[in-house]
Protein backbone atom coordinates (compact mmCIF):
# COMPACT_ATOMS: atom_id res chain seq x y z
CA UNK A 1 0.00 0.00 0.00
CA UNK A 2 1.23 3.50 -0.86
CA UNK A 3 0.53 7.06 0.21
CA UNK A 4 1.40 9.90 -2.17
CA UNK A 5 1.83 13.60 -1.61
CA UNK A 6 2.30 16.43 -4.14
CA UNK A 7 3.22 20.06 -3.51
CA UNK A 8 3.90 22.73 -6.16
CA UNK A 9 5.43 26.20 -5.88
CA UNK A 10 6.40 28.94 -8.33
CA UNK A 11 9.96 30.30 -8.10
CA UNK A 12 11.37 33.62 -9.30
CA UNK A 13 14.43 31.80 -10.65
CA UNK A 14 15.44 29.87 -13.72
CA UNK A 15 15.02 26.08 -13.79
CA UNK A 16 18.84 25.78 -13.83
CA UNK A 17 19.17 27.73 -10.56
CA UNK A 18 16.42 25.71 -8.86
CA UNK A 19 17.90 22.44 -10.11
CA UNK A 20 21.33 23.49 -8.87
CA UNK A 21 19.91 24.05 -5.38
CA UNK A 22 18.26 20.60 -5.43
CA UNK A 23 21.61 18.91 -6.03
CA UNK A 24 23.65 21.09 -3.67
CA UNK A 25 23.42 19.24 -0.35
CA UNK A 26 25.05 22.05 1.65
CA UNK A 27 22.45 24.57 0.45
CA UNK A 28 19.44 22.23 0.30
CA UNK A 29 19.79 20.67 3.78
CA UNK A 30 18.86 23.83 5.76
CA UNK A 31 15.80 24.30 3.53
CA UNK A 32 14.22 21.05 4.78
CA UNK A 33 13.33 21.82 8.41
CA UNK A 34 10.70 19.11 8.82
CA UNK A 35 7.35 19.49 10.58
CA UNK A 36 6.13 17.81 13.77
CA UNK A 37 7.34 14.21 13.77
CA UNK A 38 9.03 14.63 10.36
CA UNK A 39 12.64 15.61 11.16
CA UNK A 40 14.62 18.25 9.37
CA UNK A 41 17.83 17.55 7.50
CA UNK A 42 21.06 18.38 9.32
CA UNK A 43 23.53 17.34 6.62
CA UNK A 44 23.70 15.72 3.18
CA UNK A 45 26.86 13.88 2.16
CA UNK A 46 27.37 12.72 -1.42
CA UNK A 47 29.08 9.32 -1.46
CA UNK A 48 30.13 9.44 -5.10
CA UNK A 49 29.81 11.59 -8.22
CA UNK A 50 26.47 13.23 -8.95
CA UNK A 51 25.04 10.65 -11.34
CA UNK A 52 22.23 8.13 -11.53
CA UNK A 53 22.91 5.33 -9.05
CA UNK A 54 24.95 7.47 -6.67
CA UNK A 55 24.00 7.52 -3.01
CA UNK A 56 23.75 10.44 -0.64
CA UNK A 57 23.82 10.06 3.15
CA UNK A 58 21.09 12.12 4.82
CA UNK A 59 21.64 13.00 8.49
CA UNK A 60 18.42 14.19 10.10
CA UNK A 61 17.90 16.46 13.08
CA UNK A 62 16.52 13.55 15.13
CA UNK A 63 19.78 11.60 14.72
CA UNK A 64 18.44 9.22 12.07
CA UNK A 65 20.45 8.56 8.91
CA UNK A 66 18.86 7.69 5.57
CA UNK A 67 20.25 6.54 2.25
CA UNK A 68 19.13 8.48 -0.81
CA UNK A 69 19.78 6.80 -4.16
CA UNK A 70 19.72 9.13 -7.18
CA UNK A 71 17.35 7.66 -9.77
CA UNK A 72 16.94 10.50 -12.32
CA UNK A 73 19.08 13.55 -13.03
CA UNK A 74 17.83 15.38 -16.13
CA UNK A 75 18.99 18.97 -15.71
CA UNK A 76 17.06 21.21 -15.44
CA UNK A 77 13.64 19.55 -15.57
CA UNK A 78 13.58 16.26 -13.63
CA UNK A 79 15.21 14.89 -10.49
CA UNK A 80 14.18 11.75 -8.60
CA UNK A 81 15.53 9.61 -5.77
CA UNK A 82 14.55 6.83 -3.39
CA UNK A 83 14.95 6.86 0.38
CA UNK A 84 15.73 3.86 2.56
CA UNK A 85 17.06 3.07 6.00
CA UNK A 86 14.18 4.38 8.09
CA UNK A 87 14.46 3.64 11.80
CA UNK A 88 11.71 2.95 14.38
CA UNK A 89 9.10 4.17 14.91
CA UNK A 90 8.93 5.47 11.32
CA UNK A 91 10.16 2.14 9.93
CA UNK A 92 7.20 0.39 11.55
CA UNK A 93 4.99 2.36 9.16
CA UNK A 94 7.08 3.09 6.06
CA UNK A 95 9.22 0.67 4.08
CA UNK A 96 10.56 3.17 1.51
CA UNK A 97 10.03 6.57 -0.05
CA UNK A 98 10.39 7.85 -3.60
CA UNK A 99 10.66 11.54 -4.46
CA UNK A 100 10.07 13.03 -7.89
CA UNK A 101 10.84 16.68 -8.67
CA UNK A 102 9.55 18.24 -11.92
CA UNK A 103 10.59 21.73 -12.98
CA UNK A 104 8.76 23.66 -15.67
CA UNK A 105 9.85 26.96 -17.19
CA UNK A 106 7.26 29.71 -16.73
CA UNK A 107 7.11 33.08 -18.47
CA UNK A 108 8.74 34.56 -15.37
CA UNK A 109 10.46 31.86 -13.36
CA UNK A 110 9.92 28.17 -12.71
CA UNK A 111 7.14 25.97 -11.39
CA UNK A 112 8.38 23.16 -9.17
CA UNK A 113 6.19 20.15 -8.40
CA UNK A 114 7.54 17.76 -5.77
CA UNK A 115 5.86 14.40 -5.36
CA UNK A 116 6.57 11.81 -2.68
CA UNK A 117 5.32 8.22 -2.76
CA UNK A 118 5.73 6.21 0.43
CA UNK A 119 5.36 2.45 0.49
CA UNK A 120 3.85 1.34 3.77
CA UNK A 121 4.97 -1.77 5.63
CA UNK A 122 1.41 -3.16 5.62
CA UNK A 123 -2.23 -2.13 5.29
CA UNK A 124 -2.29 -1.94 9.09
CA UNK A 125 0.13 1.01 8.95
CA UNK A 126 -2.35 3.12 6.97
CA UNK A 127 -4.34 4.62 9.93
CA UNK A 128 -1.14 6.08 11.43
CA UNK A 129 0.75 6.57 8.17
CA UNK A 130 -1.95 8.65 6.51
CA UNK A 131 -1.91 11.61 8.95
CA UNK A 132 1.87 11.44 9.29
CA UNK A 133 2.45 11.60 5.54
CA UNK A 134 -0.57 13.61 4.40
CA UNK A 135 -0.44 16.29 7.10
CA UNK A 136 3.09 16.51 8.51
CA UNK A 137 5.01 15.57 5.36
CA UNK A 138 2.94 18.00 3.29
CA UNK A 139 3.78 20.72 5.83
CA UNK A 140 7.51 19.81 5.68
CA UNK A 141 7.49 19.83 1.86
CA UNK A 142 5.67 23.19 1.71
CA UNK A 143 8.11 24.72 4.21
CA UNK A 144 11.03 23.37 2.21
CA UNK A 145 9.82 24.82 -1.09
CA UNK A 146 9.24 28.21 0.55
CA UNK A 147 12.72 28.12 2.10
CA UNK A 148 14.21 27.22 -1.29
CA UNK A 149 12.42 30.20 -2.87
CA UNK A 150 13.84 32.49 -0.17
CA UNK A 151 17.33 31.02 -0.62
CA UNK A 152 17.23 31.60 -4.36
CA UNK A 153 15.85 35.13 -4.11
CA UNK A 154 18.48 36.12 -1.51
CA UNK A 155 21.46 34.79 -3.47
CA UNK A 156 22.76 36.57 -6.59
CA UNK A 157 23.70 34.21 -9.44
CA UNK A 158 27.39 33.40 -9.90
CA UNK A 159 29.23 34.16 -13.12
CA UNK A 160 28.72 30.53 -14.26
CA UNK A 161 24.95 30.80 -13.79
CA UNK A 162 24.35 34.08 -15.65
Amino acid sequence: MQISQRVCQPFDATPELVFGLLLDGARFAPCFRGCGPIPGIRRIELLGPVQVGSVRRIENTDGSVLGERLEVIECPQHHAYTLSGFRPPFSWLVHSGAADWRLRQLAAGTEVCWCYRFTLTSVFAYPLGWPLLKIFMRCAMTRCLRAMARELSARPPTANEV
